[in-house]
Order: structure tokens, then sequence, then C-alpha cells
């Protein structure tokens, strides 16, 4: 997987266009002239400027900039607004550290008291000597499985960590890409229509990756813990130590064609397809079901200090002729240190000189 092959890709598959975008108090989107809300300035920093960023309130019709909230808002979002005064729902429901309800909610098949049950280490060497050869002159990295925290207790809070802001999101728990009714049906995830090519995961890394899903189903989570910032709003944490090139998790959510999703305003669509037919083209929503990567933050990448933050790699890869989207770890990760990654990669649409 080298840095000369390697696809890195945005979150989003396309920045908000330049406009005047503001919400009323009728709850629908509509483009304005700026005369309009001349006398309307942001609550936050006083300032009228970049009125095509100023939201407004559905409740009291304060303006706030996108950029001056915090958490920051990557664009307007869907339904009604309120702010931070006039939001009724400020406390964050936690779900219930019960292990009965972590075990339904994520839909683990077999619950695992150990880790020994099901380690990841000795059977990856064990293959990984098998497909050694003295002909390589050029020894290629492999992906690494995730290693479980042992501690039981400590996983259910993990994993609670995700169920509550999965249930603050909206979105039903997925760890697979998942095709809906009247969306993009699974035959048109084919990577061989990919414009300019796809990687291919090896088989070493194929067999990895799919040992870090059935790990997931058993119970076996992988050491991150979903906290919520006022600043960034919820982000993940390293609960362990995570070394260079750990597989962190598959981008996932409902499949759907770009071109319906010209008008979604979601900020946390990823491309999935780029082919030489725009109707074909596929982007991963994740609003309605998604896993931990959802919640995994961008850099600032207008910044060195922005820049420097990073510490995952968003790759595509050919899956067995399909297109998906791996999060890896592109260094060593120290426990408690936070996980980003630049949501634009070679193709700087998305705006992220206002992140933190």
């Amino acid at each position: 997987m080298g840095s000369s092959t390697t696809v890195v890709l945005r979150r989003r598959t396309e920045a908000p266009k330049p406009g005047r975008t503001l919400r009323n108090r009728s709850n629908s989107r509509k483009m304005v002239d700026e005369d309009e809300y001349s006398d309307t300035s942001c609550e936050k920093c006083g300032s009228g400027e970049y009125p095509a960023q100023l939201l407004l309130c559905d409740k009291c019709d304060r303006g706030f900039h996108l950029f001056c909230l915090r958490p920051i808002l990557a664009s307007v979002p869907k339904g009604s607004w309120f702010c931070p005064s006039c939001d009724d729902n400020k406390n964050l429901t936690k779900f219930p550290l019960v292990q009965t309800k972590i075990v339904d909610f994520f839909r683990i098949q077999r619950p695992s008291n150990s880790i020994n049950e099901f380690s990841p280490g000795k059977d990856c060497q064990k293959k990984r000597k098998r497909g050694s050869s003295l002909v390589v002159s050029k020894k290629r990295r492999r992906l690494l499985p995730f290693n479980p925290t042992k501690d039981p207790t400590r996983r259910l809070e993990q994993m609670t960590s995700l169920a509550t802001a999965l249930l603050a999101a909206g979105a039903d728990f997925s760890n697979e890409l998942t095709y809906m009714p009247g969306m993009a049906p699974r035959t048109a995830n084919h990577a061989a229509l990919e414009r300019e090519g796809m990687q291919v995961l090896s088989k070493d890394d194929t067999e990895t990756l799919q040992l870090c899903k059935n790990m997931m189903k058993q119970g076996e989570w992988p050491p991150l813990m979903v906290v919520f910032d006022p600043k960034e709003g919820f982000t993940v944490e390293a609960d362990a130590i995570i070394k260079d090139w750990t597989i962190i998790t598959e981008y996932v959510g409902d499949v759907d064609y770009l071109n319906n999703r010209e008008a979604d305003d979601g900020d946390s669509m990823m491309t999935l397809l780029t082919t030489n037919d725009p109707s074909k083209d596929l982007v991963i929503c994740p609003d309605k079901h998604s896993n931990i990567a959802r919640f995994i933050n961008g850099i600032n990448n207008h910044t060195p200090a922005g820049k420097k933050k990073q510490n995952l790699k968003c790759v595509r890869f050919d899956v067995n002729g399909e297109c998906h989207v791996l999060l890896v770890a592109n260094r060593d990760i120290r426990k408690g240190e936070r996980l980003y990654y630049d949501y634009n990669g070679y193709e700087n649409e998305y705006p992220t000189e206002h992140f933190v």
C-alpha cells in the first residue's frame, strides 16, 4: 500500500457552494439577497459579514455564523435548528451501561469473556510466514488488525459511548455498507468502473479486514472511545496505544448515486466510486446507518498545527470486486489521543479553514 498508489479522498463529495443560504421560521431553505438580511449579525462575533454562513434560529430568529458555533456546523442542518439558548435538548442522553442492551444494540452474536478466545496476533503471524518469499526484494507493509481491550467492563464502556453518539445522531448501527430500496443497488458497486483505477486489497489484508469485523461481531471491540467535546461535538479518542497501519474501521452507510444526493446537505458523505459516467458515481451516506467512522473528525488542513493532528488516512480499496473505504492509522497513536484524518486528501473541495 505505497503512497504512490494510495487514493485518499475527502469526506464529502462536494463542498457547499457559495450562496446566500439561510434558514427561516418556516423551516425551508431559500436563496435570498444580501440586502434582505443586511441588519442581521452573528450573536457570537458581532459581524454581519459572510451572510452565506449566517444561520437563523427557528425560534428567536437570531443569527449565528456556522463557523462561530461550538461545535462548528459544516453546513446548514436539516430540519429545525435552534440556537444554544433556545435548544431544549441540551442534556445528552447516555445509553445504559447494561450488557444485554449493548448486545442487542450492536447485534453481537456471541459475547466473549476473554480476548484469548479470538486472538488475531498468532493467526496473522502464521499467515504472514506462509506468504513470505525470498525473491521479494522490497517488503510490502501489511495492514494490522486492532487489538481489542482485554477488560470486558471497559469494552462495554467503549460500546456504550458509541451507542450514545449514534442515538443522538438518530442513526442505527451498521458495520457494513447498506443497500436500501430506492437507492443504488449492490450491483452498482463495481470497482472496475473506477475512473482512475483502484488499488486491490491483497488477500492477506482482506483476511485481516474480515478478522476485524468478525471480532466485532463477537464483542471484541477496538480500543476507541467516543466523547463529546463542546467545541468539536462528538469525537473519537484512542483508548489504548494503536500501532501504525492498524485498521481503525471501515467507512460505512447507505450507498447511493451521487446524482440523488446533489441537494443533500449532510456533512458526512464519502466518495465511494468515481466513474467516467457521472450517473454511476456512488457515495456513502452515514446519516441513517453508520459506525464509529462517522464521529472521527477532520483536520484544519490550512494550518501547520492542524496538519500535525492527522493520525489516520482514508483509503479506497477494491475488495473482491467492490469498492470499500478504510480508515487506517498512518502513525503510532498514543492512548488518549484524538483521531483525525484529512477530509480533502488531494482534492481541496471541503471547507476546513474554520475547523478547530
